[in-house]
């Protein structure tokens, strides 16, 4: 069944340009924050495959929370997202890359990708990373370079050779 939704003039203007961003190294003290963007960003796709659980969703990132490898996106001064970019074998693996919603759709994502990019690129490294099926972020990953490599029925494995 197709719902269709009519868009309000206000929601079918353009969104704002993306806000002034900087990446700083995560604390332990960021896990909680992180916890629950996590919460609120995987909530629509979870459902959507039927594994929508209020403490796993939680408590995988706590459980593979590493401050050495994650970064925290601040925009205009606040908390905006966070994203991990650990060694695995063969390259890299880009995981937790969650964004505030109402800062979706406006850039900063791609400029994010684009800065850890450009760094595993200099290295010569090798990107793997999973998304959900059906997620719109897929979009954003096939954009940047990333194909996919192999899928289940909950998650699409993706990979990104040097550019």
């Amino acid at each position: 069944m197709t719902t269709h939704v009519k868009q309000s003039p206000e929601a079918a203007a353009p969104a704002a340009p993306a806000p002034g961003w900087v990446l700083r190294a995560a604390e332990p003290i960021d896990v909680e924050a992180m916890v629950e963007l996590r919460a609120i960003v995987m909530r629509p796709d979870l459902e959507r495959l039927g594994r929508f659980d209020e403490h796993r969703v939680r408590q995988r990132l706590r459980d593979a929370f590493s401050p050495r490898h994650t970064s925290i996106v601040v925009a205009d001064g606040a908390f905006a997202g966070c994203v991990s970019l650990r060694p695995a074998e063969g390259g890299q693996w880009l995981e937790h890359f969650y964004l505030d919603p109402a800062l979706q759709g406006r850039g900063l994502g791609s400029a994010v990708l684009r800065e850890l990019l450009g760094r595993t690129d200099a290295e010569g490294s090798v990107v793997r990373l999973n998304v959900l099926q059906g997620s719109a972020a897929r979009r954003l990953y096939e954009r940047h370079g990333f194909s996919v490599e192999s899928e289940d029925p909950v998650d699409v494995f993706m990979v990104r050779r040097p550019g």
